[in-house]
């Protein structure tokens, strides 16, 4: 009896080996992938961040300096700045559209199917065709929208206008995205509770607030965490419309990070300052996680 019991840990033993064998050697090429593309470039950037090179002369080390002259850079104060601006225009407007659309899709009106088609098609074209396209959209003599308006008006040489125009764009870029999320969370919810609360003479306002938007918080919160990562990352829109914009006013960190290692090719300045931006991340994902940590339900059962 003790050597059948033996004999049968053995085998399990060996099947378990085998499976997690296999199993590492399926995953190998997108750990490799992982590794070479995602991981590697972050320790790159690190130990680039405390040299100072100019793709031309030998790298030298220089320590802290590089964060010591960013952090004391009045340009990148503005680029900071801008992009904490710009993502605060963008987020609770595309949040709230999204969440409006995919109230109005869950209805299931005729021609629901095709809008959700619709609405996905910014999202999924390339930004910096987009931003091309509505460079020409926001010319002042030959645009499309001054046509439309009938009034000449300097959308994106405007120190006043320039962040909002392209804030706009990026909305009506993401708030497809952000719509069909909201209405995959809306379909989750179980149609028991919307009944109870009509049997018990809720009205539509009390059954919002009180069921739908609690209920949505996983997908809220999660539409907040990419909306606000990709935000902060905004490179090619803003690069394609304005190039830093009029007075720096479209500057965002991205753009300056590529200002830094492009075209005043100082890679070491670069690389500190996208490790700020990465912190800075980091830091604000972990705020948004704790907050929703303990408001969160997932399981309605």
């Amino acid at each position: 009896m003790r050597r059948t019991i033996s004999r049968n840990a053995s085998r399990r033993s060996t099947l378990t080996w085998r499976e997690t064998r296999t199993a590492y050697l399926l995953l190998a090429p997108s750990l490799v992938g992982v590794g070479v593309f995602l991981v590697l470039p972050v320790f790159v950037v690190l130990a680039l961040s405390l040299r100072q090179w100019d793709l031309i002369t030998p790298s030298r080390f220089v320590g802290l300096d590089n964060f010591s002259s960013i952090l004391t850079d009045p340009a990148v104060g503005n680029s900071v700045l801008v992009t904490a601006t710009f993502v605060l225009l963008v987020i609770p407007t595309q949040t709230a559209l999204g969440l409006l659309m995919a109230l109005l899709l869950d209805r299931g009106l005729p021609g629901s199917s095709v809008f959700q088609v619709i609405y996905v098609i910014p999202w999924i074209c390339a930004p910096l065709a987009l931003g091309v396209v509505w460079r020409w959209m926001f010319d002042p003599s030959e645009g499309a929208l001054n046509a439309l308006i009938g009034h000449r008006i300097e959308w994106l040489t405007s120190t006043t206008l320039a962040l909002p125009s392209v804030a706009a764009v990026a909305v009506w870029s993401q708030v497809g995205y952000v719509a069909l999320f909201f209405l995959a969370g809306l379909r989750s919810i179980p149609q028991q509770l919307y009944e109870a609360a009509r049997i018990d003479g809720a009205s539509d306002r009390q059954v919002f607030w009180r069921i739908t938007l609690p209920l949505l918080r996983p997908t809220t919160s999660f539409v907040l965490i990419t909306g606000v990562i990709s935000s902060f990352q905004v490179f090619d829109t803003v690069y394609a419309m304005t190039q830093g914009g009029p007075a720096g006013r479209t500057d965002v960190i991205a753009a300056r990070i590529y200002h830094e290692a492009f075209e005043a090719f100082r890679l070491g300045r670069a690389a500190a300052l996208a490790v700020v931006l990465f912190a800075l991340l980091v830091a604000v994902t972990l705020l948004q996680q704790i907050y929703f940590r303990r408001r969160i339900t997932y399981d309605l059962s």
